[in-house]
Protein backbone atom coordinates (compact mmCIF):
# COMPACT_ATOMS: atom_id res chain seq x y z
CA UNK A 1 0.00 0.00 0.00
CA UNK A 2 2.88 1.98 0.98
CA UNK A 3 4.01 2.17 -3.13
CA UNK A 4 0.78 3.53 -4.40
CA UNK A 5 0.71 5.86 -2.14
CA UNK A 6 3.91 6.91 -2.45
CA UNK A 7 3.21 7.08 -6.46
CA UNK A 8 0.35 9.33 -6.19
CA UNK A 9 2.58 11.76 -4.07
CA UNK A 10 5.20 11.76 -7.00
CA UNK A 11 2.42 12.58 -9.41
CA UNK A 12 0.69 15.47 -7.50
CA UNK A 13 4.39 16.83 -7.19
CA UNK A 14 5.24 16.49 -10.16
CA UNK A 15 1.88 18.44 -11.74
CA UNK A 16 2.16 20.95 -9.14
CA UNK A 17 5.32 21.81 -10.55
CA UNK A 18 4.38 22.02 -13.80
CA UNK A 19 2.07 24.71 -13.50
CA UNK A 20 4.08 27.02 -11.73
CA UNK A 21 6.26 29.48 -13.10
CA UNK A 22 4.71 29.49 -17.18
CA UNK A 23 1.45 30.46 -16.09
CA UNK A 24 1.80 33.05 -12.99
CA UNK A 25 3.29 35.67 -15.62
CA UNK A 26 -0.70 35.30 -17.07
CA UNK A 27 -1.92 34.87 -14.15
CA UNK A 28 -0.33 38.37 -12.73
CA UNK A 29 -1.64 39.97 -15.84
CA UNK A 30 -5.21 38.93 -15.41
CA UNK A 31 -5.11 40.14 -11.62
CA UNK A 32 -4.02 43.32 -12.65
CA UNK A 33 -6.02 43.95 -15.42
CA UNK A 34 -9.10 42.97 -13.62
CA UNK A 35 -8.23 44.68 -10.39
CA UNK A 36 -10.80 47.90 -11.59
CA UNK A 37 -13.18 45.84 -12.45
CA UNK A 38 -15.92 45.23 -10.17
CA UNK A 39 -19.54 43.83 -10.81
CA UNK A 40 -22.36 46.13 -10.32
CA UNK A 41 -26.24 45.82 -9.89
CA UNK A 42 -28.39 48.59 -9.83
CA UNK A 43 -30.88 48.93 -6.90
CA UNK A 44 -34.32 47.69 -7.68
CA UNK A 45 -36.85 50.02 -9.03
CA UNK A 46 -39.25 50.73 -5.98
CA UNK A 47 -42.25 48.90 -6.13
CA UNK A 48 -45.31 51.48 -5.68
CA UNK A 49 -48.23 49.87 -3.75
CA UNK A 50 -50.89 48.74 -5.40
CA UNK A 51 -54.21 50.76 -5.32
CA UNK A 52 -57.62 48.98 -6.42
CA UNK A 53 -59.90 50.55 -8.50
CA UNK A 54 -63.81 50.48 -7.95
CA UNK A 55 -65.47 48.73 -11.44
CA UNK A 56 -68.09 51.43 -12.14
CA UNK A 57 -69.95 49.70 -15.67
CA UNK A 58 -71.91 47.22 -13.85
CA UNK A 59 -74.99 49.14 -15.04
CA UNK A 60 -73.68 49.88 -18.53
CA UNK A 61 -74.48 48.04 -21.92
CA UNK A 62 -72.06 45.19 -22.15
CA UNK A 63 -69.31 46.08 -25.48
CA UNK A 64 -69.01 42.31 -25.90
CA UNK A 65 -72.58 41.20 -26.70
CA UNK A 66 -73.50 39.32 -29.52
CA UNK A 67 -76.08 41.72 -30.84
CA UNK A 68 -73.64 44.62 -30.25
CA UNK A 69 -71.28 42.71 -32.75
CA UNK A 70 -72.56 43.73 -36.58
CA UNK A 71 -70.63 42.34 -39.77
CA UNK A 72 -69.76 44.93 -42.70
CA UNK A 73 -73.32 46.90 -43.89
CA UNK A 74 -75.20 44.27 -46.46
CA UNK A 75 -75.07 45.80 -50.09
CA UNK A 76 -78.49 47.13 -50.88
CA UNK A 77 -81.08 44.73 -52.48
CA UNK A 78 -80.72 44.93 -56.15
CA UNK A 79 -83.49 47.15 -57.97
CA UNK A 80 -86.00 45.40 -60.01
CA UNK A 81 -85.72 44.87 -63.14
CA UNK A 82 -87.78 43.44 -66.21
CA UNK A 83 -86.20 40.50 -66.86
CA UNK A 84 -83.83 39.69 -70.45
CA UNK A 85 -81.28 37.52 -71.08
CA UNK A 86 -77.60 38.80 -69.92
CA UNK A 87 -75.15 39.66 -73.03
CA UNK A 88 -71.82 38.24 -73.62
CA UNK A 89 -70.02 41.74 -72.35
CA UNK A 90 -71.92 41.81 -68.95
CA UNK A 91 -69.70 38.91 -67.89
CA UNK A 92 -66.37 41.30 -68.10
CA UNK A 93 -65.31 44.40 -66.34
CA UNK A 94 -65.65 47.14 -68.04
CA UNK A 95 -62.24 48.53 -67.62
CA UNK A 96 -60.78 45.17 -69.34
CA UNK A 97 -62.51 46.43 -72.56
CA UNK A 98 -61.04 48.53 -75.46
CA UNK A 99 -62.98 50.23 -77.87
CA UNK A 100 -61.86 49.70 -81.46
CA UNK A 101 -63.75 51.99 -83.61
CA UNK A 102 -67.09 52.34 -85.46
CA UNK A 103 -69.43 50.83 -87.78
CA UNK A 104 -72.26 52.58 -89.52
CA UNK A 105 -74.94 50.29 -91.24
CA UNK A 106 -77.81 50.88 -92.54
CA UNK A 107 -78.21 54.20 -90.91
CA UNK A 108 -76.98 52.76 -87.53
CA UNK A 109 -73.95 52.90 -85.62
CA UNK A 110 -72.26 49.84 -83.78
CA UNK A 111 -69.12 49.87 -82.09
CA UNK A 112 -66.63 47.52 -82.07
CA UNK A 113 -65.14 46.47 -78.26
CA UNK A 114 -62.82 44.06 -77.37
CA UNK A 115 -63.39 41.59 -74.70
CA UNK A 116 -60.93 39.01 -73.60
CA UNK A 117 -59.51 37.64 -77.22
CA UNK A 118 -63.11 38.15 -78.73
CA UNK A 119 -64.41 41.47 -80.50
CA UNK A 120 -67.92 42.19 -80.32
CA UNK A 121 -70.01 44.43 -81.72
CA UNK A 122 -72.68 47.04 -80.09
CA UNK A 123 -74.84 49.45 -80.23
CA UNK A 124 -77.32 51.64 -78.52
CA UNK A 125 -79.15 49.59 -76.01
CA UNK A 126 -76.46 46.83 -75.28
CA UNK A 127 -75.53 46.03 -71.91
CA UNK A 128 -72.09 45.45 -70.92
CA UNK A 129 -70.12 45.57 -68.05
CA UNK A 130 -71.12 43.79 -64.74
CA UNK A 131 -72.64 47.19 -63.11
CA UNK A 132 -75.83 46.60 -64.85
CA UNK A 133 -74.27 49.25 -67.83
CA UNK A 134 -76.52 49.96 -70.74
CA UNK A 135 -75.52 52.11 -73.90
CA UNK A 136 -76.86 55.48 -73.94
CA UNK A 137 -74.67 56.80 -77.02
CA UNK A 138 -72.32 55.94 -79.30
CA UNK A 139 -69.87 58.19 -81.26
CA UNK A 140 -66.67 58.03 -83.21
CA UNK A 141 -64.57 58.61 -80.06
CA UNK A 142 -66.23 56.86 -77.22
CA UNK A 143 -69.39 54.65 -75.84
CA UNK A 144 -71.43 56.58 -73.04
CA UNK A 145 -72.94 54.16 -70.70
CA UNK A 146 -75.45 54.86 -67.85
CA UNK A 147 -74.57 52.20 -64.88
CA UNK A 148 -76.26 51.06 -61.24
CA UNK A 149 -74.24 50.79 -58.96
CA UNK A 150 -74.97 50.12 -55.04
CA UNK A 151 -73.62 53.41 -53.52
CA UNK A 152 -74.52 52.47 -49.37
CA UNK A 153 -77.17 51.55 -48.74
CA UNK A 154 -78.92 52.37 -52.30
CA UNK A 155 -78.73 52.13 -55.56
CA UNK A 156 -77.44 55.10 -58.25
CA UNK A 157 -77.08 55.54 -62.07
CA UNK A 158 -73.32 56.81 -63.02
CA UNK A 159 -72.40 58.09 -66.33
CA UNK A 160 -69.34 55.73 -67.14
CA UNK A 161 -67.65 56.18 -70.66
CA UNK A 162 -66.04 53.24 -72.38
CA UNK A 163 -63.47 55.88 -74.86
CA UNK A 164 -61.38 54.62 -78.22
CA UNK A 165 -58.35 52.93 -77.78
CA UNK A 166 -55.28 54.53 -78.67
CA UNK A 167 -53.83 53.33 -82.58
CA UNK A 168 -50.87 51.19 -82.09
CA UNK A 169 -47.63 51.62 -84.01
Amino acid sequence: MLPRVTLVLVAAASLAGCAGEEHRGLQRELAELSKDLRGRVDALPQVKPYEPVAYTAEGQIDPFRRERISGPALPPKRPDLPPRVREALEEYPLDSMQMLGTITQAGETYALVKAGANIYPVKKGNHLGQNLGMIVAIDDAQISLRELVADGAEWVERASVLQLAEARR
